[in-house]
């Protein structure tokens, strides 16, 4: 019957430990998430300013084509 108490005991101890131990892991795992979910909306936003960068460049050609266009055209000699 002694031998079982002190086996209890032993259980009990560990069981807590455990419990400790699960805790830890389950809010390490949180700020783990936390931080996979902040890096995923850094890559997406630097997606966004990337798209926007295109954006902005193909805008920029096209004003560059179409003002280059105008110049050659007061260049050529109207005739009238």
């Amino acid at each position: 019957v002694a031998q079982a108490y002190v086996n209890q005991r032993k259980l009990d101890h560990e069981v807590k430990t455990l419990q400790v131990q699960a805790a830890q892991f389950a809010k390490q795992t949180g700020q783990w998430i936390t931080m996979v979910e902040n890096f995923n909306q850094a890559l997406k936003e630097i997606g966004d300013v990337e798209n926007w960068a295109r954006s902005i460049e193909m805008d920029m050609r096209t004003i560059a084509t179409a003002l280059e266009y105008v110049y050659k055209g007061q260049l050529q000699p109207s005739c009238s």
